[in-house]
């Protein structure tokens, strides 16, 4: 063994020895899609006076409140500067979480004027006096607040079993607070029982919660000097619980809106992670028994390595501390497929290097095939891994985890296969029993579809323009979906509310829908999904109307429960749906611009044509199937983009390399050998991944249908586009730039 080999051979031991400690030491965070839970996100109103600190007091006051709700393993964290994530794991109630995180809890005592006979007042008569009902309904004119809830030492809900008044809440006041609360009702009882002045207004956010009478033993001027009071006002346990811990937590130094809110049932997250695990198992032992089967032994070290390549990307994400999310699963499948096609490109030019050397020593065409795919390898690597730290840097929510994950699985990938797979296969290359039998390896045969490729040797390059023209013809049939159908936006990116049910009974989509017209919502959108499965859009909607769609549905199927709820802001919207175009388009800007440097400005632009072609497609079948255009979608585009300019660097690859040695070979020519020579590498490195995707498809479940749909889709397309849309557009755009070119002096 080579000193080089022994060094890689030390570097792989270590890594995976790292890997493994970190596997069994910290657990991946699962996000809330995969676990259950809610998700909230705040978007905070700063006011004039609050400072440039209001959004991180915020979050201290909200962690407060979090801890006394007793969730498990809650996490706050800044998005922006006027954003905080909560995700409350188990919590199935979002209203009840809602309203305790978004109450300002703004606590305030006011002395009692008097009442105010016209409600219709709206100037006060005094400064900073105000106008406000008390529990009856009956306005009161209230004075300039005395106490806030900061004078407040502590609050408890409690229960008055002997006297029957049932829960309340008990202040007790801290240091100016005991002497403000004194003079507070010491002026109140210096009017007589009955006078409206002789009773204490306290209000919360701007409502009057409870508005008691002094007691007659109180003596005038003196007061109450113990420091406590009551909050009395009919309190539910619950209602009393929730005041007491707004009065604990303090109040929100700025005002909070909620922007974002997603609800998925614990049922919902266990059965997409089943789903998930069996449709992983599934495909990968299947795309292992096709690596098997076509590279025999390499194929075998080649699985190994595989399996490397999940413990290194699990290991990163729990030592960063990332969140696997269900779109975030798509970052994996790519980064799959292209650690499963680094080592079919190694084999194929091993391959190769074996046939062309007169069947030299399987180790040495080993040694070859590394070198020669070193820059295909790379190339594409770099470019998707520029895709996914722009996403990283300038997307936000699922598009943003798909970047982490797609970044960490594409280093894992490279790592796994240039380095684990090489240490494998030149310890067993080297073995004495492997080198007297060669064909076991898999490298000693050069593979049916390359034999076959050989004997006919097509000229696919001969017109290009018939490639081109059923490109155009495909591309018009498909976006020609999105002029008639129209593209159906989900709730990510327009804003609304999307309610998933499972139903007791079947119930169908159009009596539904005409249900929840006559209960008021004629916009709603109704889709069946599978048997009991029932999935309400509709614009934003507050939670007493989204419970009057509960209970339409509810009432129709004899009993439904909620698995899923969605509500998203139409500015977030906007947002999201503005800031996915802007990574989207800066990414394949990028990835133009390192195409053309690397390569030329032909091929970078044949390459991004090619994109832009299956996004198009892609978007196109999804509006005629009407199906919505979600983050998981996105996902999946974002993947099926990844899959073809990996394509398309491999064939420009070889391209550059073959016009290196026959510099004044035609173009097409050129093209058309590169063609050949890769597409065993393509077909097999397509049937890998078609087998996984396929699993998905079949046992993911509803949540993983549309996702590996739009993949299969997108795999078969950018397989077509790599070779009979970039190739020819290439050929086409040389072509001209020969024309316009002036011709050399003599």
């Amino acid at each position: 063994m080579t000193r080089s080999a022994r060094v890689r051979a030390l570097i792989a031991l270590a890594a995976i020895a790292i890997s493994l400690s970190i596997a069994v030491a910290v657990p991946v965070h699962l996000g809330l899609d995969l676990r259950g839970g809610t998700q909230i996100v705040l978007q905070t109103r700063p006011t004039a006076d609050a400072g440039g600190d209001a959004t991180d007091r915020t979050l201290e006051v909200l962690r407060g409140r979090i801890d006394a709700l007793g969730v498990a393993e809650p996490t706050l964290v800044r998005s922006g500067d006027n954003r905080i994530i909560v995700e409350l794991p188990g919590v199935q109630d979002p209203k009840k979480a809602a309203d305790v995180l978004g109450r300002t809890a703004q606590l305030t005592f006011h002395p009692v004027l008097g009442t105010a006979h016209d409600t219709s007042r709206t100037l006060p008569k005094r400064p900073r006096e105000q106008v406000l009902p008390d529990e009856s309904g009956t306005p009161l004119r209230l004075g300039a607040a005395a106490l806030t809830g900061g004078h407040v030492k502590e609050a408890a809900a409690r229960i008055d079993r002997q006297g029957g008044a049932g829960w309340h809440v008990t202040v007790d006041f801290e240091g100016a607070g005991r002497e403000g609360w004194a003079r507070l009702t010491g002026e109140a009882a210096c009017h007589q029982p009955g006078d409206p002045a002789r009773r204490v207004a306290i209000v919360l956010d701007a409502k009057v919660i409870s508005s008691p009478q002094v007691d007659p033993s109180v003596a005038c001027g003196t007061g109450i000097r113990d420091g406590a009071t009551q909050i009395t006002g009919s309190f539910t346990p619950e209602e009393a619980r929730d005041l007491s811990l707004l009065i604990n937590g303090g109040a929100l130094p700025v005002p909070v809106e909620t922007v974002e809110q997603r609800t998925v049932g614990a049922t919902l997250g266990a059965q997409a992670i089943t789903a998930s695990a069996w449709a992983a198992a599934l495909g990968t032992a299947l795309t292992a028994l096709f690596i098997i089967v076509f590279y025999r032994l390499m194929g075998v070290l080649a699985v190994v390595a595989l399996a490397c390549y999940g413990l290194l990307s699990y290991a990163a994400l729990a030592a960063l501390g990332a969140t696997l999310t269900l779109p975030g699963l798509a970052g994996f499948v790519l980064a799959i497929g292209m650690a499963v096609d680094s080592n079919v490109l190694v084999f194929e030019r091993a391959r190769e290097e074996y046939a062309a050397r007169c069947r030299a020593s399987t180790r040495s065409a080993l040694a070859a095939g590394f070198r020669g795919a070193f820059s295909a390898i790379a190339d594409s690597n770099i470019t998707t891994l520029i895709a996914a730290a722009l996403l990283f840097f300038l997307a936000s929510g699922p598009v943003r985890g798909f970047g982490v994950t797609l970044g960490i699985g594409v280093l894992a990938s490279m790592f796994s296969a240039l380095v684990i797979t090489r240490v494998l296969a030149e310890y067993a290359a080297s073995r004495p029993r492997i080198r007297r039998r060669p064909r076991l390896t898999g490298i000693a045969a050069t593979g049916a579809v390359r034999d076959r490729l050989t004997r006919r040797n097509p000229q696919l390059m001969r017109h290009p323009r018939r490639w081109l023209a059923t490109s155009a013809a495909v591309l018009v049939l498909a976006a020609s979906g999105i002029a008639v159908r129209g593209v159906d936006l989900g709730v990510e990116f327009t804003g609304g509310r999307l309610i998933e049910y499972a139903t007791s009974t079947p119930v169908d989509a159009d009596t539904a829908r005409t249900a929840l017209a006559d209960a008021g919502f004629p916009r709603a959108v109704v889709r069946s999904s599978g048997d009991t499965g029932l999935t309400v859009r509709t614009e934003p909607l507050n939670n007493a109307e989204e419970a009057e769609v509960t209970g339409t549905v509810r009432e129709l199927a004899g009993g439904a429960d909620k698995v899923r709820d969605e509500l998203i802001g139409p500015s977030l919207g906007e947002e999201l749906r503005r800031g996915a175009l802007i990574a989207l388009a800066v990414a394949l800007g990028a990835q133009f611009v390192y195409l053309a440097a690397r390569f030329r400005w032909v091929f970078g632009s044949a390459a991004v044509i090619a994109l832009a072609h299956d996004v198009v497609i892609l978007v196109g079948v999804f509006a005629w199937l009407g199906r919505s255009i979600d983050g998981v979608f996105l996902a999946a585009l974002l993947t099926v983009i990844g899959y073809s300019v990996n394509d398309s660097v491999v064939l420009f690859d070889r391209v550059r390399e073959l016009a290196r040695k026959a510099p004044q070979a035609p173009l097409p020519d050129i093209a058309n050998q590169a063609i050949l020579q890769t597409l065993p590498r393509t077909v097999n490195t397509g049937m890998g991944a078609a087998f996984i995707l396929a699993a998905l498809a079949v046992l993911g479940g509803p949540s993983l249908t549309d996702f590996a749909l739009a993949l299969l889709i997108g795999l078969a397309v950018g397989t077509y586009s790599s070779v009979f849309t970039a190739a020819p557009v290439a050929v086409e755009l040389h072509r001209r730039g020969e024309r316009i070119r002036p011709p050399r002096r003599p």
